[in-house]
Formats: C-alpha cells, sequence, structure tokens
C-alpha cells in the first residue's frame, strides 16, 4: 500500500505544466473557433457541440493519442518511437496554419521545460528537433514532459484534455461569443466527453492509431489563415 502523499511531486510536476501561466503559447490560440466566428458560422448556444466535435474527431484520435503513444515510448525508452509518432501526428495536421502552431507551441514547452524543470527527456527531444530529425509538435512534446516527470500516462492525457477545452472557452470568452459563467458551464458539461476521448486515447497501441477527420472545420481554418484580422493565430 502506497504511503500517504505518495506521487505527490510528479502531480505538482502535472500542475506545473498545465497551469495557465506556463508559457506554452495556448493563450495565442481559438483551436480554429475564430474562424468559426468569422464565417458567422457559429452561435453561442452551439460552443458545447463544436467543442465536442472537435475532440472526437480531431484532437482525442489525433493529439492525445500521440502524447499517449509518445509518453510509453519515453518510459520504454524507445525514442525512435516518440519519432515515429511525432511526425505522423504532424503528417495529419492538413492546415499549415495549425502545423506552425503545433510545433511553435511544442518548441516554446521545450524552451521552458528543459531549464526550468531539468527534463532530460525534454533536452534529449530538443536535441532531435534541433538536428531537425522530428517536428516536436505540442502534444507530442507534452507527452513526452509528462513522461520524464514522472506523470502517469492516464493524468497526462487527462491533463493535457482539459487544457484545450478550457484554452477553447477561454478564446469563445475573448471573441464574445460566452461569459466567464457560461463557459464554466461549457467545461462541465464537456467532462463526459473528456472521459471518452481520453479512454479512446489510452486504448491506443500503434502510430497509425494517430488520425483525425474534421473537413468543415480544416476548410473554416484554411480562410483563417486568409483572414484580414485575427486575434489569434489559429
Amino acid at each position: 500500500m502506497s504511503p500517504p502523499g505518495a506521487g505527490l511531486e510528479s502531480l505538482f510536476a502535472q500542475f506545473q505544466l498545465t497551469d495557465s501561466g506556463f508559457p506554452s503559447g495556448l493563450y495565442t490560440m481559438s483551436h480554429g473557433l475564430e474562424g468559426y466566428v468569422q464565417e458567422r458560422r457559429i452561435a453561442s448556444g452551439e460552443l458545447d457541440v463544436l467543442l465536442a466535435d472537435l475532440l472526437e474527431s480531431s484532437v482525442g484520435p489525433g493529439d492525445a493519442t500521440a502524447l499517449v503513444l509518445a509518453h510509453r515510448a519515453v518510459v520504454a525508452g524507445d525514442w525512435d518511437r516518440v519519432v515515429e509518432v511525432d511526425r505522423r501526428l504532424h503528417a495529419i495536421k492538413l492546415v499549415r496554419e495549425q502545423r506552425a502552431a503545433s510545433v511553435r507551441t511544442g518548441g516554446q514547452v521545450l524552451a521552458t521545460a528543459v531549464p526550468a524543470l531539468g527534463s532530460a527527456s525534454a533536452a534529449r527531444l530538443a536535441e532531435l528537433v534541433a538536428r531537425k530529425v522530428t517536428p516536436g509538435n505540442h502534444a507530442v512534446v507534452i507527452g513526452v514532459v509528462h513522461a520524464g516527470g514522472g506523470v502517469p500516462v492516464t493524468n497526462a492525457v487527462a491533463g493535457d484534455l482539459y487544457a484545450f477545452a478550457a484554452s477553447f472557452v477561454a478564446a469563445a470568452v475573448r471573441l464574445g461569443r460566452t461569459d466567464f459563467r457560461s463557459a464554466q458551464a461549457i467545461l462541465r458539461a464537456a467532462r463526459p466527453v473528456l472521459a471518452r476521448v481520453a479512454r479512446a486515447a489510452l486504448d491506443a497501441g500503434d502510430p497509425r492509431d494517430v488520425h483525425g477527420c474534421v473537413p468543415v472545420a480544416d476548410t473554416v481554418a484554411a480562410g483563417h489563415e486568409r483572414a484580414p484580422a485575427r486575434l489569434f493565430t489559429t
């Protein structure tokens, strides 16, 4: 039986990495929402539907699954698998803007995690990215850093999925699509979806399990790239 307080260090490591004050750059991203608003494709009452669709069709089978596989690969010492997963995730991101944002925020996490967290796994991945062996997508970076910090894979994927949802509703507030209290209600309603998506990602066992299919969202995101005025990078 584990003594009281066992695992607290890894829990605090997870808190630090997922805290809104950690300079990951997520605050610059609307995760496609700004494009929907610009094209008048979404009403305030549909935010929960769009969030669920993105989680189940894109973020879950794509980023969350890549995070899980990268985390397990680091624990197993299989860096070739980490690279394979990272390249696969990069390949399925069809919109240039989103690929660039994923790599940029991943790079920001690495740049902070190496000196601030003393993460040897982050340093190893940063070296591979610097040598252009692998792109260093955000989800893979998070999985690698969490694995190196002893954060269990279930906690790692749950934390990152929640961070996505929280970032999405924060963008909705900044875009004037909802208010702070309604945003919290959306997060509460999203819990069953988050749990379902996390469980599906944890069932993954091969890089080929990393996929995504969101044609409407990709079309909207492609239009966002050419928008004359933007508050967010995605």
